[in-house]
């Protein structure tokens, strides 16, 4: 029903491509335009179309003033037609301008008052063409490319490299092809960009690996985009639905890109979105100008009446006011800020650098979990806001204080009796005593009555911009009372429900949750942080009455088992067999997700439970992997007896039975496992040789024998990844790579040795 709907949402677009209305059937279709069809002006309905019928060029009107036209190139199939290349950026003209091939060959675009807009000149001496679209989208007129000009946009197979792009809104730059510009303030900038393949590769000048898009291998159409949030994005277009997909960009803290807010405003992320919003920070308040809605701050500041507001994770990204000094303490860090008339904050790097940075103007700020930084901002003595931010670090907590007040009664004025004053004072001291006992018994007996109260505040207090959290009815009611089981893990039982906003999700309740609930949620923070285009999207989760739940994106198509083993089961609906190039995306997409894991992302992560079922696949098999970092919020011993216990005994590195120090390369070998299963589609432990009888012959064995011994390719479909799968088996953990060279070595981008053999699987033999 789902499929069908998407249809009827865009049948309107599918009859107006089968169906042309009368306009359209007028509109003149040229291959190239000359002087037999010069001038050609906005109101002709006439468009430039490349051979292979994917690029379109000529005049179209602004989406906010249908009588001005800008003169451009855009992809005809894309759902709204997106535009990649405009004359001059977005120059406009009106209905009396006109595109002319004058008597010299040069071509021109005259506006209204006759004035020539096509700049540089173009000129072509020779009875060419004239202005031709090719299949590339690149336009062409004699000496003229409109690739050596590029706006916003690069196509593929367009050199990148000496080319400067712009935002549709002029606020971002891309320059000298590696850095991104905002008010000449450079927020990112790794390698020289060379070329955007066909495929989605972007290749580098000075690095030989290139960058790779998640739906690598496809043969969509893509395109690299400086959007107007400034961010670098290489976008996928589905073909069926014309609408355009990320498959990779620049940078994935959206924050950290300069001009995202204002002056003073601290830049927060919705994780749950993907999208930004702009705080005002404590001392400070939004006013109304004529620029608009601009953050001041609240009391005017003076040298002699400052104090300093703590916000944690908060730093200002610009480099020129900046001014990193290293000091022998913080307070050496905040006496400088004091002393200094010009300092309106300073943040201290608490990595052991003993790092400090004067701050002399608050621009392109921005919190982020992930910063080992606090910024300390300076404020009126005056000001009523007070010394608790709403920018706290997760590990604050709040104190549980039960005093006892005794009152000790006053001794007579006059005695002449030393041992009615001792009995009187053992007398009060053991009252003391007893109240003193009966008072910690009963706090020892409402501890963790009072602690989960203080955890609950202290959580309720922490910073927006973090995973939603859910109440357990909300989540109660949105799975039916927990009724639609979808699936089972080692680590719980998964739901599938409905949220009030009508997203679908999945709902995995833990079990065996170890730590108290502000550990909980820090790691949950950690695991929401972690964004890859093949790691499922946590949208929140639920800590509540003992219940701790993890709330995902549904990945409609079910996990990679169902279809890599369906062909073992009498299922009533086979699924499809996946072929081997799907397979090979699938293989490089959860390893580089995993490489992403051990390699990439803010903090460490094992992921202790790699397999098929672990593995989701999207409606175009991009696979996602889920379950990461769950390992961290369950007991190691508690994780090894789940993974025996639920079937994945076949997945367990060796290290695990030796007791041995369980490091990244545990991962790797399941993933060695799971590779072979990729490519057979049989399940490891499952298999048994129709022809030997043995329950010593196990699967990683057959692989090897067939590779290098019976020298037979074929039954295992691809030698590249059987031989990558038996570096990632060896049974001793230095011996296997790491998963990012298993991703190179999957990508082609190095060359695999002849692998050892894994002797854990001939350990019979003589």
């Amino acid at each position: 029903m789902a499929l069908w709907f998407h249809y009827l949402l865009h049948l309107p677009i599918l009859l107006s491509n089968l169906l042309p209305s009368t306009a359209q059937q007028q509109q003149q279709k040229l291959s190239s335009f000359n002087t037999s069809y010069s001038p050609w002006s906005p109101s002709l309905n006439r468009i430039l179309v490349s051979t292979n019928s994917i690029f379109s060029a000529g005049f179209r009107p602004l989406p906010t003033n249908q009588n001005l036209y800008i003169f451009a190139i855009w992809y005809q199939n894309s759902f709204d037609q997106t535009i990649v290349w405009s004359l001059n950026g977005n120059s406009t003209v009106t209905r009396s301008s006109s595109l002319v091939i004058s008597s010299s060959g040069t071509l021109e675009l005259k506006d209204s008052t006759g004035k020539n807009l096509w700049q540089p000149t173009a000129v072509d001496n020779s009875t060419g063409a004239g202005l031709v679209l090719h299949e590339n989208g690149k336009l062409v007129f004699g000496n003229w490319n409109s690739f050596k000009y590029p706006t916003d946009t690069i196509l593929p197979n367009q050199i990148i490299n000496g080319t400067t792009l712009v935002s549709k809104n002029g606020n971002f730059m891309f320059v000298n092809s590696s850095k991104l510009v905002f008010n000449s303030s450079n927020y990112w900038g790794e390698h020289v960009f060379n070329m955007l393949t066909s495929d989605g590769n972007i290749t580098k000048i000075d690095d030989a690996t290139p960058w790779r898009p998640a739906d690598l291998g496809s043969s969509w159409l893509h395109r690299l985009t400086l959007d107007d949030d400034g961010n670098l994005r290489v976008y996928s277009l589905d073909p069926v639905s014309g609408s355009w997909k990320v498959v990779w960009q620049a940078i994935q803290e959206l924050c950290s890109i300069h001009g995202t807010c204002g002056e003073n405003y601290i830049c927060m992320t919705k994780t749950s979105s993907n999208s930004t919003y702009c705080v005002c920070p404590p001392g400070f308040r939004v006013r109304n100008n004529t620029a608009g809605e601009v953050c001041d701050r609240g009391i005017p500041l003076k040298q002699r009446d400052s104090k300093f507001l703590k916000l944690d994770f908060v730093d200002f990204g610009a480099e020129k006011n900046r001014k990193e000094i290293q000091v022998p303490s913080f307070t050496s860090c905040k006496s400088g800020c004091i002393n200094n008339r010009s300092c309106l904050a300073f943040t201290f790097k608490f990595d052991g650098t003993l790092t400090c940075i004067h701050l002399d103007r608050l621009i392109y700020g921005y919190w982020s979990p992930g910063s080992e930084t606090s910024t300390y901002l300076r404020v009126s003595d005056y000001e009523t806001t007070g010394e608790v931010t709403n920018f706290t670090s997760m590990a604050t907590k709040v104190n549980t204080i039960c005093p006892t007040l005794i009152s000790l009664s006053s001794p007579p004025k006059e005695t002449n009796t030393t041992t009615r004053n001792i009995s009187i004072l053992s007398t009060l001291f053991a009252i003391e005593f007893l109240i003193g006992f009966f008072s910690f018994w009963a706090f020892l007996k409402k501890y963790i009555k009072y602690r989960d109260m203080a955890q609950m505040l202290g959580l309720e207090l922490l910073p927006t911009g973090s995973p939603k959290r859910f109440s357990y009815a909300e989540l109660k009611t949105a799975t039916n009372n927990f009724s639609n089981v979808i699936g089972h893990g080692g680590f719980g039982v998964v739901f599938k429900g409905e949220l009030p906003d009508h997203r679908i999700v999945a709902v995995k309740r833990l079990k065996d949750v170890a730590g108290g609930e502000a550990e909980f949620w820090a790691e949950v923070t950690i695991i929401a942080r972690m964004h890859h285009l093949n790691l499922v999207r946590m949208w929140g989760f639920c800590a509540e009455k003992g219940q701790r739940m993890l709330v995902y994106e549904y990945i409609p198509n079910g996990s990679l088992a169902h279809f890599l083993f369906s062909a073992n089961r009498d299922e009533p609906e086979p699924r499809p067999t996946l072929d081997l190039s799907v397979r090979y995306r699938i293989a490089q997409g959860v390893a580089r997700a995993i490489a992403y894991l051990h390699e990439e992302c803010l903090e460490w992560v094992l992921h202790c439970d790699i397999k098929p079922e672990n593995i989701l696949l999207e409606d175009d098999f991009c696979p996602k992997v889920s379950d990461f970092g769950l390992s961290k919020l369950t007991k190691k011993e508690d994780m090894v007896s789940m993974s025996r216990i639920r079937g994945t005994r076949g997945y367990l590195a060796p290290e695990w039975v030796k007791m041995e120090p369980i490091t990244a390369k545990a991962d790797v070998y399941s993933f060695g496992m799971v590779l072979l299963e990729i490519v057979s589609g049989m399940r490891n432990y499952e298999f048994r040789r129709s022809s030997i009888d043995s329950e010593e012959w196990y699967f990683p064995r057959w692989a090897f024998e067939k590779v290098y011994r019976e020298m037979n390719v074929e039954d295992l479909l691809d030698g590249r990844m059987v031989k990558t799968a038996m570096w990632c088996l060896q049974d001793k953990a230095e011996m296997r790579p790491s998963m990012g060279k298993v991703t190179k070595m999957l990508e082609g981008t190095v060359e695999i040795m002849e692998p050892a053999k894994p002797t854990i699987f001939y350990l019979g033999d003589d």
